[in-house]
């Protein structure tokens, strides 16, 4: 004979409709014992319409389910007016993982190593994982490094400090890093990774050298990049003072620098620099230049020598392009550094400074002097004239004879001079007598000894000289 399969049995329709409506097991126990009731009940009765026994088992599921219910809340009670569910949850957290602290803020430079600590007390067997936030990347799942970025490394200590380590920090890496714990539900903590960049100045938006005509408009600019954005200025590399459409400034802030009506003043060497905050400070310089005919000036246009006396000639230029600067006589002759002249000459920037030394004068000497500066822009002249002076005297002057008084009193009468240069001569002191005077001609006029006349003769001699000298 074949196997005998029992045959599945298949729920009541109420019963199935219990669980349908989510009903505990009791309460669909309660429905099927009930349902078994009335198949006993079938036997001694007809059986009913369905539709008068279904509202009755509805009645005995619904009675059932409450008194289940009201069962379970008689059970929970409470302890010092506590509920035993909140005692429970107390009792869970105490024992579950938590933050130690907060994931600081980290700030590091371009191309340095940024490092993130994630502190977790009471780990136990939950795991910890890196999230990127803003791309929610993985980056690493307990001691497993998940991320593909070879920078991006894990270390762990004592299964309680969990450290990310980022090398060769890039612009890419700033942003929101999260520590998580595996927990339901998860708990995490954020740190930021700020990467700041130092100021760089873009060559190809910069200025460059440049030279323009005087009387035009310049305009300079120095663009930078960098994190935070970087504070620009303009400043003179001599530390002079900026002149700024009419204003003097030693520093010029912002990224363009507008000159108006440029002059020889504005030229120079200026300085572009970056900052902020990061260091390195950057700068670039730009030279400007500043075109415009030669100027020339001459500190004295008449000099004056002496037969045998060295002297020097100086003369004075501005311009640029730089001058072609040189000296010739009043015959157009050109003057060369030799065993007669000495040519030298200083330059600052655009001015230059000439002398030419003329060594041991000669009567043919005296004549005027031309210095000439010339550029691709211009040319000008200024004439120096070179005169004879007398050479100082080397002669000495005699003792004169004393003067003696004349019989009875007199005084002495002033001096008086034929013209306003003529050479004052003790000699020729004219006297004047009164008998009447009271004075003793053997006083201070007429006692003096011959070496007190002497000096007296000799003072007034070398002041006709001096006198002689200036009229000339």
């Amino acid at each position: 004979m074949g196997a005998h399969h029992r045959p599945q049995e298949r729920a009541h329709p109420v019963i199935q409709s219990c669980f349908d409506l989510g009903c505990s097991r009791i309460c669909c126990r309660s429905a099927k014992e009930a349902h078994r009731e009335e198949d006993e009940s079938e036997r001694a009765i007809p059986p009913a319409p369905m539709a008068a026994t279904l509202p009755l088992l509805l009645l005995l599921v619904a009675a059932a389910s409450a008194a289940i219910h009201g069962g379970k809340k008689q059970a929970e009670g409470d302890v010092n007016g506590i509920p035993l569910s909140e005692l429970q949850e107390f009792s869970d957290e105490a024992i579950m993982p938590r933050f130690a602290e907060n994931i600081p803020n980290v700030t590091v430079t371009l191309g340095k190593d940024a490092l993130l600590a994630c502190v977790v007390e009471n780990l136990r067997g939950y795991k910890v994982a890196w999230v990127r936030v803003d791309t929610q990347t993985i980056l690493s799942i307990h001691h497993n490094v998940i991320t593909q970025n070879p920078r991006i490394s894990l270390s762990y200590n004592d299964h309680r400090s969990w450290y990310l380590h980022i090398t060769d920090v890039q612009e890419e890496d700033r942003g929101w890093y999260m520590c998580q714990i595996n927990t339901d539900p998860m708990r995490s903590r954020v740190g930021y990774i700020q990467v700041v960049v130092p100021p760089s100045i873009l060559d190809k938006e910069t200025s460059s050298d440049m030279v323009v005509r005087e009387g035009s408009n310049v305009s300079m600019t120095c663009r930078a990049e960098g994190y935070p954005e970087p504070y620009v200025m303009w400043r003179r590399e001599d530390g002079e003072n900026i002149n700024y459409n009419g204003v003097e400034a030693n520093v010029i802030d912002g990224e363009v620098l507008n000159v108006s009506r440029v002059s020889r003043l504005h030229m120079g060497a200026y300085l572009c620099i970056a900052s902020n905050g990061v260091p390195p400070t950057i700068s670039k310089r730009v030279l400007l230049r500043v075109q415009f005919p030669p100027m020339l000036s001459i500190p004295n246009q008449l000099e004056a020598a002496y037969v045998g006396q060295d002297v020097s000639l100086e003369c004075h230029t501005e311009a640029y392009p730089t001058s072609l600067n040189y000296w010739i006589t009043e015959r157009g002759d050109m003057i060369v550094s030799g065993d007669k002249y000495e040519i030298s000459s200083l330059d600052t920037s655009y001015k230059k400074y000439m002398r030419l030394k003329i060594k041991g004068v000669s009567k043919r000497d005296f004549v005027s002097y031309k210095c000439v500066a010339k550029n691709s822009l211009g040319e000008t002249d200024g004439v120096i004239k070179l005169e004879e002076i007398p050479a100082p005297s080397t002669s000495t002057t005699s003792t004169p004879e004393p003067v003696t008084s004349r019989s009875g009193r007199g005084k002495q009468s002033r001096q008086r001079h034929r013209a306003k240069n003529d050479v004052l001569d003790p000699r020729r002191t004219e006297y004047e007598y009164d008998d009447n005077s009271s004075e003793d001609p053997s006083g201070p006029y007429f006692g003096e000894s011959s070496a007190a006349s002497a000096s007296l003769s000799a003072l007034c001699t070398w002041t006709g000289v001096l006198l002689f000298v200036l009229h000339r």
